[in-house]
């Protein structure tokens, strides 16, 4: 690991659906000094776009005190809704340039609370591309979307 990535945590995140919506899961690579970890979990009923949001919003949740953080996503979504476009929402009262509601806002607001609590570069990777850590977290997410979808609908 080059010097000026030492006390960096590493995150590579990203979400699936099994239709749009549909059973989603969501998957979380960090790597700190050479340690890694895990998660991954899902949702019955959900859209891509929520699965990726959560997968940035569980990794943020794991970590216990303010951190430099590089957060890798392969959701443009993410990278320019929480890099260009949130600070308009905010001011247009999360209504988008078309004066429509923001969608995802309970995870866009959850996303910005956590946000501010580090130092975050955002950086975006293109998917299904061979990048080996978006890989790993596109498989995490798919194994969370798999779990769910198994269980069937609850109570049953």
């Amino acid at each position: 690991m080059p010097d000026q990535d030492k006390g960096i945590v590493e995150i590579f995140t990203d979400g699936a659906c099994k239709g749009n919506p549909g059973p989603g899961g969501w998957g979380v690579l960090l790597r700190f000094n050479g340690k890694e970890k895990e998660l991954l979990g899902g949702e019955p009923a959900t859209t891509n776009n929520r699965m990726e949001l959560t997968a940035v919003i569980r990794s943020l949740e794991a970590l216990k005190r303010r951190c430099r953080v590089r957060v890798h996503t392969d959701s443009q979504y993410v990278q320019k809704g929480i890099s260009e476009w949130i600070d308009g929402w905010k001011r247009r009262n999360w209504r988008t340039s078309g004066n429509q509601p923001v969608k995802n806002v309970d995870l866009w607001k959850r996303l910005d609370e956590l946000a501010g609590g580090h130092d975050i570069e955002w950086v975006w990777v293109r998917g299904h591309a061979g990048h080996d850590e978006n890989e790993r977290a596109d498989q995490l997410a798919n194994r969370g979307a798999r779990s769910v979808a198994e269980a069937g609908p609850s109570g049953c």
